[in-house]
């Protein structure tokens, strides 16, 4: 019997994470992240929702994004996930599973951790120590919010907008808060400890609907 698609309460942001079956790697070149990106923005335009952060990593990769209809975003991840993997397949001759079962998805239920959850993602390739900067990684949002860089996929962060009075200093805080938190993820336990903040993966359907009012929900 086919498993049922996943069900996202609807206008909801979540976080949204793949990994490579038993940690493997699921990009080796810069022609993988593309073909990945590449996949994103087809589907993407078949099954729309907003994307506000990314970041690819080797073996995984995390998305948060506002969902416009639940089934409509299972779909778009079942495509996204086949496709690649038929890429990597033809390219590297994979055989067995590719991905480390489903997506997994994490409701962000408080205003003020969206900005806070899409800051966190762009800091794992430092964390990682594949850079020693996050505007040196290709392969997220970080630029698009730090530098002004261009990026079409992109729907801007709802409070980003509260960072400054225009995008010059938007980008600047923007920049000054990652780097400060560089140095705030050394300390593993207060990194924990906000992670549990960020996210409230437990919440029920009905807790959404006593709380339609939450600016993550379109007007």
């Amino acid at each position: 019997m086919p498993r049922l698609a996943r069900f996202l309460p609807p206008d909801n942001v979540f976080h949204i994470m793949c990994r490579g079956n038993n940690g493997n790697d699921i990009f080796h070149s810069p022609l993988d992240y593309l073909k990945y990106l590449e996949l994103l923005d087809r589907f993407k335009v078949e099954h729309p929702f907003d994307l506000f952060h990314y970041c690819l990593m080797t073996n995984h990769i995390h998305l948060v994004a506002r969902v416009h209809e639940s089934n409509g975003f299972s779909m778009f991840m079942k495509k996204l996930n086949l496709g690649y993997f038929k890429h990597y397949q033809k390219e590297y001759g994979w055989a067995g599973h590719f991905w480390q079962d489903r997506f997994k998805s994490k409701l962000i239920t408080q205003d003020i951790y969206l900005i806070q959850c899409g800051k966190y993602i762009e800091l794992n390739p430092v964390r990682a120590k594949l850079v020693s900067s996050p505007e040196e990684y290709l392969w997220s949002s970080y630029n698009y919010y730090a530098n002004g860089g261009s990026n079409s996929r992109l729907c801007r962060d709802i409070f980003y907008d509260t960072l400054g009075a225009n995008d010059s200093s938007r980008q600047v805080a923007y920049a000054k808060i990652i780097v400060e938190e560089v140095f705030g993820f050394s300390n593993k336990a207060v990194a924990q400890g906000e992670r549990k903040e960020v996210y409230n993966a437990n919440r029920r359907f009905d807790y959404h609907q006593e709380h339609k009012d939450s600016p993550y929900r379109k007007s």
